[in-house]
């Protein structure tokens, strides 16, 4: 059988990387879930089916982890022994917080824009742009794989963070605007 206690790079047979290869991580994913799907175990022992369905959950949790560029940086961290997952009190540099000040602002002007749609797309540009500066900055210090530049990765992710909650407000906003 499987081995939970395996990271879940390990787990799924993929290389501990940022860059993933998100086509074999599918395929994988697709090969494992044959493998482990409870129906097969059906016939099988209560210990057994319990196996079954915590390696089901286990590569579940494993591909939902590794698929979102985000939630894979804090993992690779994760495994360094950096947590981003659970931190308040992160100073982060100001210039950074004035921009994400100014991107919300703009978020909350588009609802009064003549062209909500053009300006939202605008915005989404711009965070989408800023989104893959942060990736590839975090790819550059995690792989330069020193403590300093492992922090410097954190900082990323901590940035990152919050483009990401900007992008799923902006989503929000754009179902209330556009699905009424």
């Amino acid at each position: 059988m499987m081995d939970i206690t395996q990271n879940y790079f390990e787990f799924l047979a993929l290389p501990v990387t940022y860059q993933l290869d998100l086509q074999a991580l599918s395929e994988r994913s697709r090969a494992l879930q044959k493998k482990l799907h409870p129906d097969r175990f059906s016939h099988l022992s209560d210990r057994e089916r319990r196996l079954s369905v915590q390696y089901t959950a286990y590569l579940n949790e494993a591909v939902a982890t590794l698929k979102h560029p985000l939630s894979r940086a804090q993992y690779l961290l994760k495994l360094e022994g950096i947590d981003t997952f659970s931190e308040s009190q992160v100073q982060l540099d100001p210039m950074f917080l004035m921009q994400q000040m100014e991107l919300r602002e703009s978020l909350e002007d588009i609802a009064d824009a003549t062209d909500p749609d053009a300006q939202l797309e605008q915005l989404r540009q711009k965070v989408e742009q800023e989104m893959k500066s942060l990736r590839e900055q975090f790819d550059m210090n995690y792989q330069q794989s020193t403590p300093s530049a492992h922090e410097a990765a954190a900082v990323c992710v901590r940035k990152m963070q919050f483009i990401d909650k900007l992008g799923r407000e902006m989503e929000a906003l754009e179902d209330k605007l556009f699905d009424e």
